[in-house]
């Protein structure tokens, strides 16, 4: 695949054609396990940059702030 194809003018990457087909050959089971594995890596991302930027805040404070973020403002 061609480098200019794989970010959509909102810089979001594009998974690769061949990566998909792995993807779409798991079982759906595996999809999900995956799909939480992100999510959880990604919010345990996010609570250790908060952490580290804001030293102050309690815990309360830093889940809800990664709740809200992941969850775009909703919580």
């Amino acid at each position: 695949m061609d480098s200019s194809r794989r970010l959509l003018p909102a810089v979001i990457e594009v998974m690769d054609d061949e990566m998909a087909k792995v993807i779409r050959a798991k079982a759906g089971a595996e999809r999900l396990r995956i799909a939480s594995e992100m999510y959880a890596s990604a919010r345990r991302m996010l609570l250790s940059h908060l952490q580290a930027e804001h030293a102050d805040w309690d815990e309360q404070r830093l889940h809800h702030e990664v709740a809200r973020r992941l969850s775009h403002g909703a919580v």
